[in-house]
């Protein structure tokens, strides 16, 4: 029996009750003890084995070797999956910031700056392409190289030379 729990032991204290229930049985109690703290609580699972003193004899420490396997198991899973869900929590982590940087860096960004190419290209290229054209008017602008030339007229009711 003893044999069989060596490996339950190895990390944490065992408490065994054995309680007689009438003249003919007994019940073993084989409680772990939580070794951390933030041990997950299904480490701590008793084995209640209920039988007369011959059956306990002959089969408890085969009961004993599948519950220590078990619990064994147990422990390797919950490891595991704390191990990936640590793992997922670390990836999902740094994508947010990543994705945080991202929203940080496309709204700080500033607003594009003119080529020079582009100025040039927008910019008038003489003088009188930068005035209101005041041939219109029929008045010397500013940037105006030359008087402006009188509009062609039409003689009222006849052909035009």
């Amino acid at each position: 029996m003893f044999v069989e729990l060596m490996p339950l032991l190895a990390g944490r204290t065992l408490l065994i009750t054995v309680a007689k229930v009438d003249d003919k049985t007994l019940r073993v109690n084989v409680i772990p003890t939580q070794a951390k703290a933030d041990e997950n609580p299904a480490l701590t699972t008793p084995l209640t084995y209920t039988g007369p003193p011959k059956e306990l004899d002959a089969e408890l420490g085969k009961h004993l070797a599948g519950y220590v396997q078990t619990h064994q198991q147990t422990a390797s899973t919950l490891a595991e999956a704390k191990a990936t869900l640590e793992a997922a929590a670390k990836v999902a982590q740094e994508e947010a910031k990543r994705k945080a940087d991202e929203r940080k860096k496309a709204t700080q960004k500033p607003p594009a700056t003119a080529t020079t190419a582009e100025l040039a290209s927008s910019a008038p290229s003489t003088p009188a392409e930068a005035a209101p054209s005041s041939a219109s008017a029929g008045t010397l602008g500013l940037f105006s190289p030359t008087p402006p030339e009188p509009a062609p007229t039409q003689p009222k009711g006849g052909l035009a030379l």
